[in-house]
């Protein structure tokens, strides 16, 4: 009996250690970092999401514009020749508020243009947009909108469309009317780029 007792005893040892040793490996799988490994990654991750701050604050501010050129009439006069596939943007401040007018050059040609604000963010002061590549970003919401999309998209968060019959294109320049931008000054209000 006495037998049965120790090797009761043996077994219920022998299956401590091995559930304590299956712990023990198990903590070492899933959480294998040490106090000094967890303050690395934290560094490391706070190092990553600072430059990352940094990328996107610096390419917030390479982004320039242009000073529109205006005629008599105060109408935005662009050359049709210096409109790209990369987004140009101009800058217009002779109704009290500063607006800005993106223009591309879409794949099939055609020149697009769009106020620099979000149908939807533009109150926030943050909704206008930087071009990443073949996107335009809103600074407000992060809302990535295709170049392709410019003046085709609208009523959503995109940038506001300055539509075919609000100005006027031709071979060599687009015109966009000062009374264009004046009904387009209320949502630059808040602008704050």
């Amino acid at each position: 009996m006495k037998s049965k007792v120790n090797s009761s005893k043996k077994n219920i040892i022998f299956s401590v250690i091995v559930v304590s040793v299956a712990i023990a490996a198990a903590v070492t799988v899933f959480y294998p970092q040490s106090e000094k490994s967890k303050e690395e990654e934290r560094s490391n991750i706070t190092s990553s999401t600072e430059s990352s701050e940094k990328v996107e604050k610096a390419s917030i501010e390479a982004k320039t514009s242009i000073e529109a050129k205006t005629n008599d009439n105060g109408d935005i006069i662009i050359n049709a020749s210096d409109i790209t596939q990369t987004a140009t943007f101009y800058s217009y401040n002779k109704l009290g508020v500063d607006l800005e007018v993106v223009a591309v050059k879409a794949p099939d040609g055609t020149i697009r243009t769009a106020f620099n604000t979000c149908q939807v963010c533009y109150s926030s002061g943050r909704g206008y947009y930087v071009q990443k590549g073949e996107n335009l970003i809103c600074q407000n919401c992060g809302n990535k909108f295709s170049m392709d999309d410019i003046q085709v998209t609208k009523g959503g968060c995109n940038p506001v469309p300055i539509m075919p019959e609000d100005k006027v294109v031709t071979d060599t320049l687009v015109t966009i009317p000062k009374q264009t931008l004046s009904e387009a000054k209320v949502i630059f209000e808040n602008w704050k780029l």
